[in-house]
């Protein structure tokens, strides 16, 4: 299969949702958003992690189908679904969207999808780590297709500028959509598993990334080796990890970020003067990453229902 062929048949699962709407739910379930703030709220008062791991529930549902919900279901029978793919055996706080959907459910049935639930749980994950505030349009439908098998279109933590830039495309997003959206690595953590590429056995010439900060790779491997176990060790992606702020593009400058497709934003003149923007003002990356959230929450895809558990279709 050409590079043509296939990225027509991946470009053929997404489609932007020019029926979108702000004010989707004013009159049918106007209760729908408060109720998925406070699962949140309660959630991440008993794991402040939840709200990185929301944000990134969110980007991987979108890369996959569009955002249609399909992360969130569980394999059965014979299909193993997106959740257990390679890229997202680490996602997590699934509970969070089940928790919301029974508080919506009881109020209004029927009414909300979880691609919906999902899309403005990562808004509230960026407001509730300190980031802004935007309007998410609403109104997706839920996926009934969830394969493993098609997590392989993830874009992946070692990919180089050139994959970044195809994958992107792929689903109708720009440059300034790929360095705006890689700010989400502001929050959370990673598995050494992520980035050991940079830090062991880099190539035939040497062991670490030359692109890395020195002290930075040699603290790096303090933490992920043999004796620690690295396939449970993790590190913050900055230091404040649980403040969504434009500390990730300072960082990246000074060559401290965790993954090579973090370090790839340096490599093309337009996605780095993004990153020397973002660095020197939180403003200016918060209204750019606002733009792309909107935009690459707005990629629909080929959803057709309303799931009563959003780990089932109906």
């Amino acid at each position: 299969m050409t590079a043509f062929l296939g990225s027509l048949l991946i470009f053929s699962f997404f489609s932007f949702g020019t029926s979108l709407t702000s004010n989707y739910y004013q009159k049918t379930c106007p209760a729908a958003e408060s109720l998925i703030t406070k699962a949140l709220i309660d959630a991440t008062k008993l794991d402040k992690t939840v709200p990185a791991g929301l944000l990134r529930m969110h980007f991987h549902d979108c890369f996959i189908r569009g955002c249609d919900g399909s992360v969130l279901l569980d394999s059965k029978g014979n299909n193993t679904a997106e959740k257990d793919g390679p890229p997202n055996i680490s996602l997590h706080a699934f509970f969070v969207i089940d928790n919301a959907k029974k508080a919506v459910e009881s109020v209004c049935p029927g009414v909300v999808s979880c691609a919906d639930i999902l899309a403005l749980a990562a808004r509230d994950a960026v407001v509730l780590s300190g980031g802004p505030h935007w309007n998410v349009p609403k109104g997706r439908k839920d996926g009934r297709i969830s394969k493993a098998s098609e997590t392989i279109q993830l874009p992946a933590p070692t990919f180089n500028i050139s994959q970044l830039q195809q994958s992107f495309s792929q689903r109708g997003l720009s440059l300034e959509d790929l360095a705006a959206l890689s700010g989400g690595h502001t929050l959370g953590f990673s598995h050494c598993s992520s980035f050991n590429n940079r830090i062991y056995n880099f190539n035939s010439k040497t062991d670490i990334d030359p692109s890395l900060h020195p002290s930075f790779a040699a603290s790096l491997r303090r933490v992920c080796n043999a004796k620690n176990n690295t396939k449970r060790a993790a590190v913050a992606m900055d230091p404040s990890s649980s403040t969504f702020d434009n500390a990730y593009y300072r960082l990246m400058l000074q060559h401290k970020v965790l993954f090579s497709s973090d370090n790839a934003l340096l490599d093309s003149p337009k996605t780095r003067s993004f990153v020397s923007k973002f660095a020197s003002s939180k403003e200016a990356f918060s209204k750019a990453f606002v733009k792309s959230m909107i935009k690459m929450s707005s990629i629909t895809g080929g959803g057709q229902e309303i799931r009563k558990d959003c780990r089932v279709v109906n």
